[in-house]
């Protein structure tokens, strides 16, 4: 019995920091998001497709996954899913960022179908 309550302290202190850590990283480093889109639309289009679509979708991406760490790191007292997949801006670089598992329009992928980040 007492080990069962130790696991469960153990498991939420865990999903505690890294909620935390996700929050605090996403508020940070949010405006990674623009040359992620920039690079990954000019990868799959051209410079120029990049540069503007791909720079207006870094803003948008930015500010939202800005404004998800700030949710993250408001809420990481409380049990919930990941609100960004990925969690972090670099991880899995050349995939699309969503946000409580919607994704924006209007981005091509030759990478292969998106994954739910599992």
């Amino acid at each position: 019995m007492m080990t069962s309550t130790v696991q469960a302290e153990e498991d939420y202190l865990t999903g505690f920091g890294n909620k935390l850590s996700q929050g605090l990283a996403n508020m940070a480093f949010g405006f990674v998001e623009i040359p992620k889109n920039v690079i990954n639309i000019s990868n799959e289009h051209n410079i120029l497709v990049g540069l503007t679509w791909g720079l207006v979708r870094g803003v948008m991406h930015g500010v939202t996954r800005t404004f998800v760490g700030g949710a993250e790191f408001l809420t990481s007292p409380f049990p919930t899913y990941d609100f960004a997949t990925p969690a972090y801006v670099w991880d899995r670089f050349s995939e699309d960022s969503r946000y409580i598992g919607l994704n924006y329009p209007g981005y091509w992928t030759i990478y292969g179908p998106l994954d739910d980040g599992k």
